[in-house]
């Protein structure tokens, strides 16, 4: 069991130990963020150290007001969208088209997390990056659009789409498994 509130205090005097146990104590969590964002795993290694390095820089900063492991996510997760404007990466697969799509039955309980997670890197990186923020940063369309600065129309539209997309991923991969 780790002492966080000592680790930070000590990583605010740049100590070396220190910013390692909060490197090893947080490294998947944060390093998973970034995989769910990009899918080549040399780029999310780069992002996720950039990311480490702003942590360990902006560490002075943080006040106490909320979670620290929710402050570093938030760092973890403006890095990987850095990324992504900086490459314009999302301006390429954002559909301006607001299209509605009917639900389907729902197939996630049959579905384990790592099959989920496959999925997920396959989707486009535009309907990926909405999904992330959306369903597991627990963002708003209107904060979405702001980021990435497209309408709140078009998050939900890649929101929907992204869905439906990941859907038929898992339909047919768990038809593949099946057989």
């Amino acid at each position: 069991m780790i002492n966080l509130s000592h680790i930070i205090e000590k990583c605010r005097q740049d100590d070396r130990n220190a910013q390692k146990a909060l490197y090893e104590a947080y490294k998947t969590i944060l390093f998973g963020i970034c995989r769910r964002y990009v899918k080549r795993y040399e780029v999310a290694e780069d992002i996720f150290t950039d990311g480490m390095v702003k942590i360990f820089k902006k560490i002075k900063d943080f006040k106490g007001d909320g979670s620290f492991e929710g402050w570093m996510k938030r760092i973890m997760v403006n890095e990987c969208l850095m990324y992504l404007r900086k490459n314009d990466i999302l301006k390429n697969n954002i559909d301006l088209e607001f299209v509605h799509i009917a639900e389907h039955p729902r197939i996630e309980s049959q579905i384990d997390n790592q099959l989920i997670l496959k999925a997920i890197e396959e989707l486009p990186d535009g309907y990926r990056t909405v999904l992330n923020l959306y369903i597991i940063e627990g963002y708003k369309h209107r904060e979405i659009a702001e980021f990435l600065q497209i309408s709140i129309n078009t998050s939900k539209s890649q929101l929907i789409l992204a869905r439906k997309k990941l859907r038929d991923i898992l339909k047919k991969n768990l038809d593949i498994n099946a057989a």
